[in-house]
């Protein structure tokens, strides 16, 4: 799941050291990241001196350097400025110099050193007092800590603005206006590690909690409730459960398939050298659970059905955890465990394509690759448009779904085929979005002119379209939506179930089955195979964590919440074997979860002597 970083400012306020304008007590701070040389910034700069008329006392404005990179004339414009002998002189030389940002040239910097009182010549030649090189380089490393990347970046209130520099825009996110507010909170929770797994532990200890309760009755009749509509005679229903479980899960199956196919075109297993210790340690992650299920089990009987349920890792568990750790836990090491959550994945489609459908129905299903060869032809004649592979994956749904498999399976085959592009030449789309935005902006005040012109907004939409791949935006737009709103609904949905001690009497076998499993087959068969790919040459371990932090990453993959409880559900057929499943992958995933933290934790401090 990808989603937009928010960064803090690195370094703060600090009215001893950086240059501001406005009272110190004024309860809003714009912090800006500048250079000289750049027009951006001095666009920008018209935009901040209208916000300060308007806000006045409510505000200060800080400006730190953030040198053009390979513009040797913006950074020494940055340390000549630094010489100034005292605040009014400094702004005085900021307005005069950023009005030049244009057309910045070795006159302009000479006569700005001639102001400070240096030799011009000298320097322009480099040669100026060292604490004001050394400032320009504070402020230049705390833009690099902060996440700054371009020129100009804002920090209102110690937070990363996004938006627009227009007034208006500066305006409302300056004064704080409650959709501002709001956007900011929701990647600000977004942008934490732990998020999305901290949802879904909260989903699920409320659909417990309500199970074990007086509510517990009307709270399962709540997900049965019928849903659906009529068309004439016809119609079609499914219980609200089954929706989530067949309907919203397939966006949560479709996000699984284009983060496949991200990792297999330009991840972590694009090549065949990174890609072979995750998948060595993801296939013996589920053989050696699903073999040691069936061995507890046994086979022929009503349970034996369910060796699938060990197989699956919860990814956003097992980041979340990793995450929490912090630095103990090498990147290395939460790159390996997120490639092999992937093959993992893969492995628990197959699995439930292969294993866990209904009678086929076989009309149903060469309609379905009717669908899909439409959607290849889509993908052949390069169609870019998400349209129409959205209503081929709504048709290849339905035939899906009628034709006895599972219809989430038709979420992981639309990912595929969703294209992907050549990287965008960003320096001629950017040359073609400054020619259109400065022909409207000639053409802003002619009478009854309202905004920009229909052919140029279609433009600059093909060229935001252009900037990145339709895979990539999909996987953007739904990524957090599965990650927020279907696992935490998924989880509401399924995870309630009466705790009954009498379960562990009654399916012993079953839920020892999937304990050992998830607890222990997972991590041995993880480390097993791993070790055996590395000592047979066949991959290569990084040298950034050693065997005993591999195998913490490998507790941690017995976290096995969604993707296990969504196998369940197909797999046992009574809903008493379904609640016994639930309590033993809740008792595994807590299991695994303390193992694989303590042992992870331990091996991190061990790393730091």
């Amino acid at each position: 799941m990808q989603v937009e970083a928010v960064h803090r400012l690195d370094r703060p306020v600090d009215p001893d050291r950086d240059h501001l304008l406005g009272p110190p007590d004024a309860g809003i701070t714009l912090v800006e990241y500048g250079s000289y040389g750049c027009p951006h910034c001095s666009a920008a700069n018209e935009r901040i001196t209208e916000v300060r008329n308007e806000l006045g006392s409510r505000m200060r404005y800080v400006f730190r350097h953030r040198p053009l990179r390979g513009n040797p004339l913006a950074r020494r414009a940055a340390e000549i400025i630094e010489c100034a002998a005292s605040p009014e002189e400094f702004w005085r030389l900021h307005v005069a110099l950023m009005s030049r940002s244009e057309n910045l040239a070795e006159q302009d910097l000479a006569w700005a050193a001639a102001e400070v009182g240096l030799d011009p010549e000298a320097a322009l030649n480099g040669d100026i007092p060292r604490p004001a090189r050394e400032r320009v380089a504070a402020d230049d490393g705390s833009a690099d800590a902060s996440g700054v990347e371009v020129t100009p970046t804002f920090f209102i209130n110690g937070l990363r603005y996004e938006g627009p520099w227009d007034e208006s825009a500066f305006a409302d996110a300056l004064l704080g206006s409650l959709g501002h507010r709001v956007r900011v909170a929701a990647l600000q929770f977004a942008s934490w590690a732990p998020s999305a797994g901290l949802l879904l532990l909260l989903a699920a200890l409320l659909a417990i909690v309500l199970a074990n309760t007086a509510m517990g009755p009307a709270f399962e009749q709540f997900w049965e409730l019928p849903l659906g509509f009529t068309l004439g005679d016809g119609g079609y229903s499914m219980s609200l459960r089954e929706w989530i479980d067949d309907g919203l899960l397939t966006l949560f199956f479709f996000v699984v398939g284009l983060e496949i196919k991200r990792e297999f075109t330009v991840g972590h297993l694009a090549s065949r050298r990174a890609a072979a210790l995750p998948i060595a340690a993801a296939v013996g992650g589920m053989v050696v659970p699903a073999a040691l299920y069936v061995l507890l089990v046994g086979g022929g009987n009503a349970w034996s059905h369910g060796w699938g349920v060990p197989m699956a890792t919860d990814t956003a568990f097992a980041i979340a955890l990793i995450a929490v750790l912090g630095r103990r836990v090498p990147i290395e090491l939460r790159i390996f465990l997120t490639a092999a959550a992937i093959v993992d994945d893969i492995g628990a489609i197959l699995v439930i394509a292969m294993f866990y459908s209904t009678q086929l129905d076989l009309v149903s299903l060469l309609m379905a690759l009717v669908v899909v060869a439409g959607l290849a032809l889509l993908n052949w004649a390069h169609v870019y448009r998400a349209g129409p592979y959205l209503a081929l994956g709504l048709l290849l749904w339905l035939y899906v779904h009628v034709g006895g498999l599972h219809p989430t399976l038709a979420g992981v085959v639309l990912a595929m085929f969703i294209p992907t592009r050549p990287p965008p030449d960003y320096r001629t789309l950017s040359i073609q979005a400054d020619v259109i935005l400065s022909a409207e902006a000639e053409r802003g005040g002619e009478a009854l002119r309202r905004g920009p012109s229909e052919s140029a907004l279609r433009a600059l939409d093909d060229i935001h379209n252009r900037l990145e791949s339709p895979a990539d935006r999909m996987l953007r737009h739904a990524g957090p939506r599965s990650s927020y709103v279907i696992l935490p609904l998924f989880a509401l949905a399924n995870a309630g179930v009466v705790v009954d001690t009498q379960a562990f009497v009654s399916h012993a076998p079953l839920m020892l089955g999937i304990i050992a499993g998830l607890s222990v087959g997972k991590p041995v068969g993880i480390v097993l195979a791993a070790w055996l790919s590395v000592r047979l040459g066949l991959a290569t371990k990084p040298g950034a964590y050693d065997w005993l932090q591999l195998a913490g990453a490998g507790m941690l993959a017995g976290i096995g919440f969604t993707m296990s409880l969504f196998i369940a559900g197909q797999a046992y057929a009574t809903s008493e074997d379904f609640a016994a499943a639930k309590i033993a992958v809740f008792s595994a995933s807590l299991l695994a979860a303390l193992a694989g933290t303590l042992l992870l934790w331990v091996a991190g401090k061990d790393g730091e002597r």
